[in-house]
């Protein structure tokens, strides 16, 4: 495809969607949205709220859940059938929000469970003392600033898959979104909803060619979780290699030569000119160092919140070194499957039931060798900007493992990195398996709804 005479082919070849054929349009219509949002977002969060009740019910919860919540923070209300209801939306890491929305921070205090609060961005547990105000628990706020953000994280990844494959893609992306396996965090008193949601959103204004609003977005996002700083590297690939609106300046090199594949090396030239509005992205990291700058004027270090990290058995070993950890624990929890009830105990690092451990590193690490099936999905098939997020997303968890369990929590940390799922909707609309894996999701959805519910540690 030519250039000369005209730049139109070569914005055609820029901008064109992975999948083969014409680019699908640009916009979907708003009735299109809100049905195939609306869809996916009552149907996954009824199945959420029915698997936490049953769950409750019949397995009942875990014996001394009492000591993850003192306070009674996850069941406040004096009937039985109240508490069971918010059950599947509030459990472990919500306790630490609601209680940071309560009290703050408790800096200065040395006390080594106070300062492990640092761990948790403050965004999240600010909008939930502020909307406590308006519906006066601290516990309603949060579940409703969850379910609102997973609204629009649903909405902002169905415009922009469908910006980039097409209305089929999209619809599947978003089913498959909402009934990932772990999603039940997107109605919990997490971070994931509001995460997820920021970062959709600061993507799309960029892929709409909207700087100011996109690097706002990103900033609030490294506000609200510590990973958020690396959409400056996301939005800065998008700036320069797109995808980006059809109307972006292109350099001069991407109008005096024909448009290459980016695996070749004269397509890491930037094809879009370095404008002014490229300046809007140092704003981004200001997220991050206005919290590192609240710790410091309240007593503690700047870099406090990383060096927590160590009181939740985080250990810095290296980028993915962590990995082979993570393998070494699934290859012992599969031998003792196979083994059955200690002795021996083939991981002997971390404490508890030996079969319990054994199968939830082995589930982890089938999660973590998904998440790199997609990573590598999303190198061949989605614009290079969003498979480098997607690797360096991956890298952080991959490079600071727990250390008596290496890929704990890795699902939840891949939930929010949409890359993933816009690959995995291609590929079951590829291969034609959308019935299958959408209701393995779902059967998937409802078994780890109820662990989460009865307070069995999942991740």
């Amino acid at each position: 495809m030519s250039a000369v005479g005209t730049d139109a082919p070569v914005l055609a070849a820029l901008d064109e969607a992975p999948l083969a054929g014409a680019a699908p349009p640009a916009v979907p219509p708003n009735k299109e949205v809100r049905s195939t949002v609306w869809r996916a977002f009552w149907t996954s969060r009824l199945l959420v709220l029915f698997a936490g009740v049953f769950g409750t019910l019949e397995i009942r919860k875990a014996g001394g859940s009492w000591r993850f919540d003192p306070s009674h923070l996850t069941d406040p209300y004096h009937t039985y059938f109240a508490n069971l209801l918010i059950g599947p939306f509030v459990r472990w890491d919500s306790v630490w929000y609601l209680v940071i929305a309560k009290q703050g921070y408790g800096l200065p205090s040395a006390l080594e469970p106070v300062q492990a609060r640092a761990a948790f961005f403050p965004l999240y547990p600010m909008l939930i003392h502020a909307g406590a105000w308006i519906v006066g628990s601290d516990l309603i706020a949060g579940i409703l600033i969850s379910l609102i953000s997973f609204a629009i994280a649903l909405a902002l990844l169905y415009r922009l898959t469908y910006m980039e494959f097409g209305r089929e893609i999209a619809q599947v992306t978003v089913t498959l979104l909402a009934f990932a396996p772990f999603s039940f965090y997107f109605s919990a008193v997490y971070t994931e909803s509001l995460f997820l949601a920021l970062t959709l959103g600061a993507v799309y204004c960029a892929r709409t060619d909207r700087w100011a609003f996109a690097a706002i977005l990103a900033m609030l996002a490294a506000a609200a979780r510590n990973s958020g700083v690396l959409l400056i590297v996301l939005l800065a690939l998008m700036f320069l290699y797109g995808p980006r609106a059809s109307t972006a300046p292109l350099s001069r090199w991407a109008l005096e030569n024909k448009p290459r594949r980016w695996r070749e090396p004269r397509s890491w030239l930037p094809k879009y000119k370095l404008t002014p509005s490229a300046a809007w992205l140092l704003v981004i990291p200001i997220g991050l160092l206005a919290y590192m700058g609240y710790l410091w004027s309240a007593g503690g270090t700047p870099f406090l919140t990383f060096n927590v990290e160590t009181f939740w058995n985080h250990q810095f070993v290296g980028p993915f070194t962590g990995t082979w950890d993570g393998i070494v624990a699934a290859w012992d929890g599969l031998r003792q499957i196979h083994h059955g009830v200690g002795p021996p105990i083939y991981f002997k690092i971390e404490a508890g039931d030996s079969l319990s451990n054994a199968g939830i590193n082995t589930m982890w690490f089938a999660f973590v060798v998904l998440g790199i099936i997609a990573v590598i999905g999303a190198f061949r098939r989605l614009p290079f900007a969003y498979a480098v997020f997607a690797l360096l997303s991956l890298l952080v968890p991959l490079s600071s493992p727990v250390v008596p369990a290496p890929f704990s929590s890795m699902p939840r940390y891949e939930l929010v990195v949409f890359p993933l799922f816009i690959w995995g909707g291609y590929y079951l609309v590829k291969k034609k398996m959308v019935g299958i894996g959408i209701g393995a999701m779902a059967t998937m959805l409802g078994f780890f709804t109820m662990m989460f519910t009865t307070w069995r540690f999942i991740g």
